[in-house]
């Protein structure tokens, strides 16, 4: 077995473990500002770093361990399938797998996002979530009671928990949806903000960070 250590960017977590599944993790392990991916194949290891030889040890174990649940917001319960800790009364199990595309649940943006969805989304209203990767805000939207969700992404391969087209919020008609929900980053998010306002009365926009350096999340109504 072969590990490499990677330091990405605090925004680039999800990307990283996303391609590092893609060719052919065995395992990923997060700690504070790094991650640990390991390998059966030194060549595949090489591919992000110089491997280095580890010792046998029960590595689904320890991968497993490194998603523990999380309680987000109010009334979220964020947890990997493999998981069997009960759900806490009066919250929503919302389970992902972090093995299939960006986002988790484990950055805070998506944290965030979620915080702001269960403010806004009421029972029946229609929500558009754009850019949606592992599709975790599109599941959120169906726990919090959305009677119409639509996911999109420019990846054909991101999850699709929802009805799911290949694209963006451009190809999406005006007014259509109650809420647009959008974990992106800041260039994409700035790029797109007329088409976000034009789709829906309410906008839930985070992947940016704010004069102070710290990770954001914003709720912009109809107008703003």
């Amino acid at each position: 077995m072969y590990s490499v250590r990677l330091e990405p960017e605090p925004e680039d977590f999800d990307r990283v473990i996303a391609e590092l599944w893609e060719h052919g993790t065995a395992g990923v392990t997060e700690g504070h500002g790094y991650l640990i991916a390991f390998f059966e194949d030194e060549s595949d290891a090489r591919r992000f770093a110089e491997p280095q030889l580890e010792p046998e040890v029960d590595w689904v174990r320890g991968t497993e361990d490194a998603w523990p649940p999380l309680e987000v917001g109010e009334r979220f319960f964020v947890v990997a399938p493999w998981r069997t800790e009960p759900t806490p009364p009066g919250r929503f199990r919302l389970e992902i797998n972090p093995g299939l595309q960006c986002g988790t649940g484990q950055h805070p943006c998506t944290r965030l996002c979620l915080e702001a969805m269960e403010r806004v989304i009421q029972p029946g209203d229609s929500v558009l979530d754009v850019g949606s990767g592992s599709g975790i805000l599109s599941i959120a939207a169906k726990l919090l009671g959305a009677s119409r969700v639509i996911a999109c992404d420019i990846d054909p391969e991101a999850a699709k928990p929802a009805p799911f087209f290949v694209g963006s919020v451009d190809a999406v008609k005006s007014y259509s949806f109650d809420v647009v929900v959008a974990n992106i980053n800041e260039d994409v998010i700035g790029e797109l903000h007329p088409e976000f306002k034009r789709v829906a009365r309410t906008a839930i926009l985070s992947g940016f960070q704010d004069e102070r350096g710290e990770w954001a999340c914003v709720v912009l109504k109809s107008g703003e």
